[in-house]
């Protein structure tokens, strides 16, 4: 995850507990220019972050498959066939993972039903935001503090049971760069949109401008991708703009650097939340591995929630992960809750700065979607690029953005998405439409198009003429993750449309209010005091 760089010192003042969300100020090294605009180039290296590489993978030695009761199963990169106890419906944990959890389609769905294009109809326009793929783990992040306490106490305790792996195991994860499966996830989503929107390239031989920032994982995921959607030689196809990702630059791409109340405790209500409900979920997990060690290596609550990452980003990393059978199914299902209420409270609804951090990204979709640049920033719009043609084009059908997690749910929350703003309790799991996993794995993709229609389509999908009398009609839709927000759920005025789609000049006017609503100034730059977790409903301050 990608949030700003206080946000850990939140969570450790009450309970000592860190959640998953450290970032690190990237490095400042730089090196001579290739020629062309800084912001075209993407050999210079300014700002990438840490780039240490793992261990390579050695599954054959460590994989415990096949294990009692599987089937022989042919190879694959990860390992995903840990049983794990309380399992009954043989569901995948790894999908519960939250933000860490290798990319899979939204297999519940948003509730709009799924319809192919009304024949005469098509999309003309879209405009893909994409989260890089899988990575290691950031610097300083809770795996590493288990890491450096095993090696710590080597040779001065003992470790058996399902533990006993931890005798000979070493921490050999990288830090912040793509794994090899990331690479693939985003290569994987290049190629499928260009089966989805390949008609949308110019056949004029123009090149398209596509976004990215510094760091190194969202410039490698956005060659990947490019390479998927157009080939090995993608740059005779699309240029790179790579922004700069670092605190005090205008980015919309991470917008919480630039909003300076993201970064203090007025917007750690999610993280202190979270760190409430670890202390519930893993205190049966934690005795039982206590009772499996001797010696010198005093185990707490932390390292089990850091024992649960480790088992995300070792699957990722090397394949296969000894410590993820370490839990029961209930547990792994606290975990995903435990991410859910750090985004909410984060980055989403119950955010003051919320619809902030993500407001400047909506301002430049509208401003692409009605073909002009951006002179009148809502928020911390970069107008220098967004105010030139050249960097910001206002008439290409095909915009592709690479950005984090945690800012394309403030972006979600920015767009006035209330259907995800259940307030979720620390006490108890409940029935909720926002799940990390479903709205951002790794590689997550968040797809709006515009479609035309020869005449305006019913509400009623299901009827067999799906036309009704009028005018040429264009309307909005949402896909995020392979599966369609029904606008309708969040706005009345979309109308209850089981496909989910908006007009979309009812769309743009609903927008506008959504620019407003979100108080950029006063979110981010006033001053008001921290509120309970759960007291804010709306992605702004009370």
């Amino acid at each position: 995850m990608e949030p700003p760089p206080n946000a850990r010192k939140a969570i450790t003042s009450r309970l000592k507990l860190s959640v998953i969300i450290d970032r690190r100020q990237a490095t400042t090294a730089t090196t001579q220019s290739s020629g062309v605009p800084d912001y075209f180039d993407t050999t210079i290296g300014w700002f990438a972050g840490p780039t240490p590489t793992g261990d390579p993978p050695l599954l054959a030695q460590t994989n415990g498959a096949p294990f009692p009761g599987v089937s022989y199963i042919p190879n694959s990169p990860l390992e995903t066939q840990v049983p794990i106890a309380g399992n009954s419906h043989k569901e995948n944990i790894f999908q519960l993972l939250g933000n860490l959890s290798p990319y899979f389609p939204n297999p519940r769905g948003f509730g709009a039903n799924e319809y192919a294009l009304p024949s005469g109809s098509n999309v003309s326009w879209v405009n893909m935001l994409s989260r890089h793929g899988s990575r290691y783990p950031t610097v300083s992040s809770g795996p590493q503090s288990v890491g450096q306490k095993v090696y710590n106490a080597t040779g001065k305790f003992n470790a058996t049971g399902a533990l006993s792996f931890l005798n000979a195991w070493e921490y050999g994860l990288g830090a912040e760069i793509l794994v090899p499966i990331g690479k693939q996830e985003l290569f994987n989503s290049g190629t499928l949109h260009y089966y989805q929107y390949g008609h949308l390239y110019p056949n004029n031989g123009s090149k398209i401008i596509a976004r990215t920032t510094t760091q190194n994982r969202m410039l490698q995921s956005a060659e990947y991708f490019l390479a998927g959607f157009f080939g090995l030689g993608w740059t005779q196809n699309a240029t790179l703009e790579v922004t700069i990702e670092q605190l005090g630059y205008n980015n919309t791409l991470d917008g919480y650097y630039l909003c300076t109340n993201a970064n203090t405790g007025v917007s750690a209500g999610g993280v202190n939340a979270s760190a409430e409900w670890i202390t519930i979920y893993l205190v049966n997990a934690t005795r039982r591995i206590q009772d499996m060690i001797s010696g010198d290596l005093d185990w707490t609550i932390l390292d089990s929630y850091n024992a649960q990452q480790l088992c995300a980003y070792e699957t990722v990393a090397l394949g296969y992960s000894q410590w993820c059978g370490l839990f029961t199914f209930e547990e792994w299902q606290g975990f995903e809750y435990s991410l859910d209420i750090t985004f909410a409270g984060g980055y989403g609804f119950q955010s003051p700065t919320g619809r902030a951090i993500g407001i400047g990204y909506v301002q430049e979709v509208l401003a692409r979607m009605q073909h002009h640049v951006v002179t009148s920033p809502a928020a911390q719009i970069n107008v220098t690029l967004d105010n030139n043609t050249v960097t910001f084009p206002v008439d290409q059908t095909l915009n592709f953005d690479f950005s984090h997690d945690t800012n394309i749910m403030a972006i979600l929350a920015a767009f006035g998405l209330i259907q995800f703003n259940k307030y979720l309790p620390p006490t108890q799991i409940v029935d909720r439409e926002l799940i990390v996993s479903y709205l951002e794995p790794f590689a997550a993709r968040l797809d709006i198009e515009i479609i035309k229609t020869p005449q305006p389509v019913s509400a009623d999908r299901s009827m067999s003429n799906p036309y009704v009398s009028g005018p040429p009609t264009s309307y909005v839709h949402f896909i995020l993750n392979q599966r369609t927000i029904p606008l309708g759920r969040s706005f009345k005025e979309c109308g209850s449309r089981d496909d989910g789609w908006c007009e979309m000049e009812t769309f743009l006017k609903i927008q506008q209010a959504q620019i407003e609503l979100a108080d950029y100034d006063y979110a981010c730059n006033g001053n008001y005091s921290a509120v309970p977790y759960g007291k804010i409903t709306n992605g702004t301050p009370l």
